[in-house]
């Protein structure tokens, strides 16, 4: 095992109130701003926020199977995650009040690396952090208008 081991978290804007910008950061939600998210289900869901929904996703030449863990609708999801031999862990989302009527979204991941090509990873992901959010925040922007203009 490597070792390494992160918990890294900050804050995204999105221009739309909490119930509306929730729904961005469930399974199905991201396909609507992510490219080239497209999940999974091993079992067909009608609500992919229930806790205990898995899915899988491929993207960067990866695998990564997803649990949901919980869900407060319209408020919070936390999911696990495995990317076989490389990284695991839990991603947070808690969304709130923002400025001008849209939201906050705090987004933490806690992640251990499983390997030393996956410490290699999650290194460059902790290194870039902040830009990976600031990619969220300008993908979200750019598909339903900035923060601060609805």
């Amino acid at each position: 095992m490597s070792g390494a081991q992160f918990r890294l978290s900050g804050e995204v804007a999105v221009a739309m109130p909490p119930a509306e910008a929730f729904r961005l950061f469930t399974p199905r939600g991201e396909e609507e701003w992510v490219p080239g998210w497209r999940p999974g289900f091993p079992v067909a869901t009608d609500d992919d926020s229930e806790p205990g929904t898995v899915f899988e996703t491929d993207a960067h030449g990866e695998r990564t199977t997803w649990v949901v863990l919980g869900r407060e609708k319209g408020r919070r999801i936390s999911y696990a995650r495995v990317t076989p031999g490389s990284r695991a862990g839990t991603v947070s989302v808690a969304v709130g009040e923002g400025d001008g009527g849209g939201s906050a979204v705090r987004v933490t991941y806690e992640l251990t690396a499983l390997s030393p090509e996956g410490e290699r990873e999650l290194r460059e992901f902790a290194d870039g952090y902040p830009a990976f959010l600031a990619s969220w925040e300008r993908d979200i922007a750019d598909r339903f208008g900035p923060a601060g203009t609805r």
